[in-house]
């Protein structure tokens, strides 16, 4: 499979999409669980017809998100980013560093979320909160992708919390994917969509009493595999309140943010399961 992997990685962008809108139509059809995730997180935030209309170009997008890894993590951070032929809303970076505060970037699986790490380790330093995968070939590639030059990894437990703690205190960058599914204790139940979802509470503390400026993040493929649009904005509304009204908010950033791209959102993503041991959620 490393094989494999490596050898996916020497494909020009335009052919991993290709291959990975049809793998994506694949996984929909061959995995009942998947279609029906899928199908029932459209359903959440759209009406019927709005769902079926998004649904085949997001079967496609998730199969694109998957070819694309092997080129954003095994090619040179140059080549990488050069893939990335537009920029809007740099600004809101520059004028949070102007500040001189430390930056909370929050990518989520929307679009292409691993090539964001890589653009902005080429401005700044920056420290990313990753999971390491179940699939113990997967690790190496994933630490030699995802990690090097200006850009960090900080694991998803309390050593990589404290990472992230001293990078914020050193007036820098960190980033990490708010919607991914945090493990016992390390979360709380908010609405996403319409549904209570156990949401992580680490980017909504790391917001208290000013740790960071929070910008929000997601490179939108461009058709005919051209390239990446990056993009960057402020969350609409003030992070602020008590510790669940702010989880509550950052969710409905991340709402606003995957409609205005919601083919490129990862539905297929089992976005409200319960981790072993969490209380269920309120009624």
């Amino acid at each position: 499979m490393t094989l494999l992997f490596r050898l996916l990685g020497r494909l020009p962008l335009r052919l991993l999409h290709a291959l990975g809108a049809l793998s994506g139509w694949v996984a929909y059809l061959v995995s009942p669980t998947y279609r029906r995730h899928t199908r029932e997180n459209l359903a959440l935030a759209y009406a019927p017809d709005e769902a079926r209309a998004i649904l085949p170009a997001a079967v496609a997008h998730a199969g694109r998100g998957v070819l694309e890894l092997p080129l954003i993590w095994l090619r040179d951070r140059e080549e990488v980013t050069g893939l990335v032929r537009h920029v809007t809303g740099w600004e809101v970076v520059e004028h949070a560093q102007a500040r001189g505060e430390g930056i909370l970037f929050l990518t989520p699986h929307l679009g292409c979320f691993d090539i964001i790490a890589q653009y902005l380790a080429v401005h700044m330093k920056l420290t990313v909160l990753y999971r390491p995968p179940k699939l113990a070939w997967l690790k190496p590639l994933m630490e030699e992708g995802r990690g090097g030059g200006d850009l960090h990894l900080a694991q998803a437990d309390l050593s990589g919390v404290r990472i992230l703690l001293r990078a914020l205190k050193r007036r820098e960058a960190i980033g990490m994917l708010p919607d991914q599914v945090p493990g016992e204790g390390e979360g709380v139940w908010a609405e996403f969509f319409g549904r209570p979802a156990f949401t992580m509470t680490l980017a909504a503390r790391l917001t208290e009493a000013g740790k960071a400026a929070v910008i929000l993040t997601y490179a939108e493929r461009l058709p005919q595999g051209a390239g990446y649009h990056v993009h960057f904005l402020p969350p609409q509304a003030e992070i602020e309140g008590a510790l669940a009204q702010r989880v509550a908010a950052l969710n409905r950033a991340i709402e606003a943010l995957v409609r205005r791209c919601p083919e490129q959102y990862l539905w297929g993503y089992n976005r409200y399961k319960a981790p072993r041991g969490a209380e269920p959620p309120p009624c």
